[in-house]
């Protein structure tokens, strides 16, 4: 297949799912993390979840970038706003994640910060060279797929000496947030990992072997199309069936074993790990994020600005951190789709389109039935 649209035919998504119910062993289940939000959007726009036997469970994991981000970095990216008066620059869905006493971005803007959506660390860096009296803070975050665009930005900035640039740096690590489901004492049951697209376009699949080998749970990488979401779920259950143990990867036309090595080697350059790195849902996680190496100390907005890090309970009506660590489902949170709605969120998965929450109450899953 050549074309986007083919991936979402639905008599191939509805042979797949029969090949599925076929396939499926009587007595037993069958569940399965998707780790990426990409992957948590497409389950709930196409309704793929429908299309499966009641034995195969998806269960949503942290792969929202947005959702995983604590309330007290968000803390801090609004105290440099107010107090320290910076330009800063910050991707759209992060202008609306509730911190503490009910105030986001977006609100710190309509109280006088300079908070300015962009859609690129290409435009932040535009911004700092348009205004060389100002401070420019960059709000980094996401996973491995966007950590090489902030490392260009950061070699640019000391390239062209922008000492009016620098970075509040939130990127995180997928593998490690794998390990602390799979370690998490009482923690969810899993049968396997619908492993992430774009991640995995960077990273490859070999960091994926670790929880083959060692945690005995198969791993198949998936593109973002229901097609693609479908096969992976049925050589999941193949492998289920078999006793097997594999990392496989669905999405040969964008992924590798060794990944992208020109992205790795530059994050190499830029970055080190941090010893430690709070996740909303997940707790404070060894080596799980990146800081600025001490060649790019200077870019490194937490100590330019001197804002530390200060830990915050989520909303206590909130199931998010639930959610995100794949015990409970939207649905199991009271305030879903009452308090709690896109327009009004509360909690950080109803932000994004890649939040389960959001996704869930954008294309109708709210009528599902408790799970």
């Amino acid at each position: 297949m050549k074309y986007v649209d083919e991936f979402r035919d639905g008599e191939l998504a509805r042979h797949i799912a029969a090949n599925i119910a076929r396939e499926v062993m009587p007595g037993r289940s069958y569940r399965l993390m998707e780790f990426c939000g990409g992957h948590t959007h497409a389950i709930s726009r196409y309704g793929l979840a429908d299309l499966l036997p009641a034995c195969v469970r998806l269960i949503h994991g942290p792969g929202c970038p947005v959702c995983v981000l604590p309330t007290g970095r968000v803390d801090q990216a609004i105290r440099l706003a107010l107090e320290q008066r910076v330009i800063l620059c910050t991707y759209g869905d992060t202008m609306r994640v509730p911190a503490s006493g009910g105030m986001t971005l977006m609100r710190a803007r309509a109280a006088g910060a300079d908070v300015r959506m962009v859609y690129s660390t290409a435009d932040a860096l535009a911004i700092a060279r348009d205004n060389p009296a100002r401070q420019v803070v960059f709000l980094a975050i996401g996973f491995e797929t966007t950590t090489p665009p902030t490392a260009v930005a950061v070699k640019l900035a000391a390239a062209e000496k922008l000492t009016n640039f620098s970075i509040l740096c939130n990127h995180v690590l997928t593998p490690a947030a794998m390990h602390a489901i799979l370690n998490a004492e009482g923690g969810v049951n899993l049968d396997g990992f619908i492993g992430p697209a774009h991640v995995s376009t960077v990273i490859g699949s070999r960091p994926y072997e670790v929880f083959a080998a060692e945690y005995r749970k198969p791993v198949v990488i998936a593109g973002f199309e229901p097609l693609d979401v479908m096969q992976a779920i049925l050589m999941l259950v193949r492998q289920i069936n078999d006793g097997r143990a594999e990392v496989e990867n669905e999405f040969t036309r964008a992924v590798t074993p060794e990944g992208n090595l020109k992205a790795q080697a530059l994050v190499g350059q830029v970055f080190e790990l941090r010893d430690s790195f709070e996740w909303r849902g997940l707790g404070s996680l060894p080596f799980s994020a990146l800081k600025l190496r001490s060649a790019y100390a200077a870019f490194d907005a937490e100590s330019r600005f001197g804002v530390s890090y200060v830990a915050v309970p989520d909303h206590k009506a909130c199931e998010c951190a639930a959610i995100l660590r794949g015990e409970k489902t939207p649905q199991q949170c009271k305030i879903f789709g009452t308090a709690c709605t896109p327009e009004t969120p509360i909690g950080s998965c109803m932000v994004s389109s890649e939040g389960a929450c959001a996704a869930h109450y954008s294309y109708g899953r709210f009528r599902e039935a408790t799970a």
